[in-house]
């Protein structure tokens, strides 16, 4: 079997390393033409990590990032409203991992071209069509970014892992438009700083639509600073989107920084985080699009944010792409082993995947675990003197495992 990956990011990537791993032919092909460590953080929960495990990548990976100990939500006032552990804290076997997006995507590529050769992921190769007539290959056409001229290739499957904007997904869904906007935009940057917390802590302060987000990427040095990843939201619907199809563009801090003024708590200056970033902010819409009926059309599925691309609530985009390569994998070599057919194959992997990210997609329009934050402005603004006072007994840790349980990481159970 030979499959044709559209798509360089971090779920084509483990896919492509999934596929080769089960002793199957993959090709990928990126649009981009030199893939290059770019953005901002992200964090890998411990079911994605678990993926990566079983590829024998924790060793490559876990030197890159920080191993999250807990997630706090807190109110605009900084006062803590729910706290948890992540990761090994929390009992998983495998830890959760914030770690810097391109740094996480080059390690990838790395492993890729090690494990299946250097030709194995070719740049610059924007995908144009294809032709899926029964009895022959798939025909893939890809437009060479360099040149403008056009290549193809053959294969018994195409993954479309081709991101928010896929081509594989218009080509199935053309009157489907542009993502969906929330009316909300994230500003995002890294910044050089002292640890916070616990130094493994992630945090959520604040509320829809005036939230900020923060936890280390790289463990502190000899001074004691880190270099943190923020994220910081706004409501932008009275002023709108100025570029709607440009999802990645540079941010202006003039747009939003003095909303967080005097967000100055004992143990973070957020004001402060701000103002020094270590480079670029970047501006994104925060953007999602409906749940498809189907992900598969004959021999072209798709897979990551092409397939769920959703709002970045709990951390589930990255980690749910890295599930679905591992599903496709699966399903796969169960077929191959069974004699069972492309189709019956590919019908497992939707039937295993489709679903539970759709759930996702939904929850995350909700605010998905966030929602504490959101219910107690509406139920104190003020703050509080004690949060007993503002959520019933076991409300806080009842949103949060209905969460866990919807996003597929609960804790394991103990034996």
């Amino acid at each position: 079997m030979r499959v044709v990956i559209a798509g360089g990011g971090i779920g084509g990537l483990v896919a492509a390393l999934a596929l080769h791993e089960a002793g199957i032919e993959v090709q990928v092909y990126e649009a981009v033409r030199e893939l290059r460590p770019l953005g901002v953080g992200i964090n890998l929960l411990p079911h994605a990590m678990g993926v990566l495990e079983g590829l024998d990548l924790l060793d490559e990976l876990l030197p890159l990032g920080v191993q999250t100990a807990e997630l706090c939500f807190f109110n605009r006032h900084g006062q803590l409203i729910w706290r948890e552990p992540r990761g090994l804290a929390a009992g998983y076997p495998v830890p959760q991992l914030s770690v810097h997006r391109g740094r996480l995507q080059m390690t990838l590529l790395d492993a890729v071209r090690r494990r299946l050769g250097t030709e194995a992921v070719v740049t610059g190769r924007r995908l144009q069509s294809f032709d899926d007539t029964p009895g022959s290959p798939v025909r893939v056409v890809f437009e060479d970014c360099a040149n403008e001229t056009t290549a193809t290739d053959g294969a018994d499957l195409l993954v479309g892992a081709d991101g928010i904007s896929s081509r594989v997904r218009a080509i199935f869904q053309p009157d489907e438009g542009l993502p969906h906007w929330s009316g909300n935009v994230l500003w995002r940057a890294t910044t050089r700083g002292p640890a916070f917390l616990t130094g493994r802590s992630m945090f959520m302060a604040g509320h829809l639509p005036h939230k900020f987000v923060a936890y280390p990427i790289t463990e502190p040095d000899a001074e004691g600073l880190c270099t943190v990843n923020w994220i910081a939201e706004l409501d932008r619907r009275s002023v709108g989107l100025r570029e709607r199809e440009d999802w990645n563009r540079p941010g202006d801090p003039a747009d939003f920084a003095a909303r967080f003024d005097d967000w100055n708590w004992p143990w973070l200056d957020v004001a402060d985080l701000i103002a020094r970033p270590d480079d670029v902010i970047y501006e994104f819409p925060m953007v999602d699009r409906d749940p498809l009926d189907r992900w598969t059309h004959g021999r072209v599925t798709l897979l990551g944010d092409a397939a769920h691309p959703m709002y970045p609530v709990g951390s589930n985009g990255a980690s749910q792409a890295i599930l679905d390569a591992r599903s496709l994998a699966d399903a796969l070599v169960d077929a191959l082993a069974a004699r069972a057919s492309l189709p019956e194959a590919l019908a497992v992997y939707e039937e295993e995947r489709r679903t539970k990210t759709a759930g996702i997609v939904l929850a995350n329009r909700k605010h998905g675990p966030e929602v504490v934050m959101d219910l107690a402005e509406q139920r104190s603004p003020g703050g509080f003197a004690d949060v007993r006072d503002v959520f019933a007994e076991g409300e806080l840790a009842g949103i949060a495992a209905q969460y866990k349980q919807l996003a597929g990481f609960q804790v394991p159970p103990t034996r």
